[in-house]
């Protein structure tokens, strides 16, 4: 296929990918699909709604929590066309402006995410390593501005991808690994030198994900010291058990996040396109799915809350 030599985003397309071997199922993958992104909707909604008309929810836990969902809903919406494209509607094709637009959303949402987790794990190290202070540390002003430096941070990284990747060239026509634009992907398919690309989007990588990761991990280092440091094994419990919920969170987002980069650096030669296409979806379409799930299982006062909205007349 002749190489197009205009830089011009207009002038070529990409063709995303169904799942391997169920190209012509789009009726059936379209169920579960279709059933993840309504959990999800309904799951984050419910939990900002909870938080936002209860005011004794009005602390800095569930301020977090409803950006965490405020992300999650981004994610989905981010990777909602594209799907419903292919699995629904059986449309493969996408052009490429739709397409930069795509994964830079994507991105910016995920990487949103990832600094809410981050966040959270600093209001847990600072409820349990300073809680006379607490209420004086982490005010809502405060918290605002955290929120407004997550988005300025997460869009103004993730701006430069769409223009560098507007400047390459492409075939007239390419065909992507799944059914949704990542940067890495398209990047892949490029005919010319994708050298300051790869540079700038691993720098963006070390500093957002990179760096949320090794601070998180920092974070719960000083936890355990401090809940160790407790001489009650009653007060040891329930320090852990505020954190369950969050850790839980950290792990949904993070493993296969990390398998896959594991799997693209050492494996990906190795083991068959299902499986990397697998841990994508799971990184991109289970945390949002999750989180309200494990939020409501283990959290008691937003449980109370959903079962008062599902039972009002018991409760």
């Amino acid at each position: 296929m002749a190489i197009s030599k205009h830089s011009n985003a207009s002038s070529f397309f990409f063709i995303l990918m169904d799942l391997p071997g169920l190209e012509t199922s789009h009726c059936w993958t379209a169920i579960p699909i279709c059933l993840i992104y309504v959990l999800s909707v309904l799951g984050n909604i419910t939990i900002m709604h909870i938080v936002k008309s209860v005011p004794s929810l009005h602390t800095p836990m569930y301020l977090f929590l409803s950006m965490l969902s405020m992300a999650d809903l981004g994610l989905s919406a981010s990777t909602l066309p594209s799907m419903v494209a292919v699995f629904l509607l059986g449309q493969r094709m996408i052009g490429a402006v739709a397409c930069f637009m795509q994964l830079f959303f994507i991105h910016t949402f995920s990487v949103i995410e990832s600094a809410v987790l981050l966040a959270m794990a600093f209001d847990r190290c600072v409820a349990i390593r300073e809680p006379l202070r607490y209420a004086t540390i982490l005010t809502t002003r405060r918290i605002g501005a955290i929120g407004l430096a997550v988005v300025i941070r997460s869009a103004a990284l993730h701006l430069p991808l769409p223009v560098l990747l507007g400047r390459l060239t492409f075939q007239p026509v390419s065909a992507l690994s799944h059914s949704y634009c990542v940067h890495p992907d398209v990047l892949r398919l490029s005919c010319s030198s994708t050298l300051v690309n790869s540079g700038f989007g691993l720098f963006v990588m070390l500093s957002t994900l990179g760096m949320d990761a090794v601070l998180i991990l920092l974070s719960y280092v000083l936890i355990l010291k401090t809940v160790l440091s407790i001489a009650s094994n009653a007060e040891r419990l329930k320090a852990f058990n505020t954190c369950i919920s969050h850790i839980c969170a950290v792990l949904l987002f993070y493993t296969p996040l990390v398998s896959l980069s594991m799997i693209h650096r050492f494996g990906k030669k190795k083991l068959p396109a299902q499986v990397y296409m697998f841990l994508s979806y799971l990184h991109f379409l289970m945390p949002p799915m999750l989180n309200p799930i494990v939020y409501s299982v283990k959290t008691k006062e937003i449980r109370v809350r959903i079962l008062k909205m599902l039972h009002p007349k018991k409760h």
